[in-house]
């Protein structure tokens, strides 16, 4: 894969990381839509820890209008990609897993301890799905405490798509905070 594009016909290129993580290229992987699930994955991972990194632990925390916080977020983020992911293991959550989920709504963690906590929940991610085969997408999993049936590969969709969704609300929550500080 080369670094940058040449524009046919025009004088101007392109590195290939500027680019959203789905126009990059593909990802040799057994499978296009584990390939698809990884840059998904890429696009999550980079556009948290943009958002995050520059923020103060005031700004991350901060619920200006009452919205939702960027750190809320990205705690959510990292915890329900890791509580869907035993999910997708074939495995119900344990009392530890259950808990941690009730105290993501607030904490004091630094910008570098959320954005290493989301990566390494996606590390875990990546590395089912790039180990999951093929031929059991169609598996059935159970969700939750009433065991609700779905795929593996709908499971592993899900946590993107759950994922992608955070993340706009912790960029806007972010962008909201930082513009509340500034005035």
């Amino acid at each position: 894969m080369p670094s940058s594009i040449v524009y046919a016909g025009e004088n101007r290129s392109m590195s290939i990381h500027n680019l959203e993580p789905w126009l990059r290229g593909p990802k040799h992987l057994p499978n296009p839509v584990a390939a698809h699930l990884r840059r998904g994955s890429d696009h999550i991972r980079e556009d948290s820890a943009k958002a995050l990194a520059p923020l103060t632990a005031s700004q991350i925390w901060a619920t200006p209008h009452g919205v939702a916080s960027a750190g809320f977020h990205a705690k959510h983020l990292a915890g329900s990609t890791r509580r869907l992911t035993a999910y997708l293991a074939g495995r119900q959550l344990d009392e530890a897993e259950l808990a941690a989920s009730r105290g993501e709504s607030d904490g004091t963690e630094s910008a570098a301890e959320l954005i290493r906590a989301i990566q390494e929940a996606f590390d875990d991610y990546e590395a089912l799905v790039l180990a999951l085969p093929e031929a059991l997408f169609g598996e059935i999993r159970e969700i939750g405490r009433k065991r609700i049936p779905a795929t593996a590969v709908s499971i592993a969709i899900h946590i993107v798509e759950h994922g992608q969704r955070h993340v706009g609300q912790l960029i806007s929550a972010a962008k909201l905070s930082t513009a509340m500080n500034a005035e």
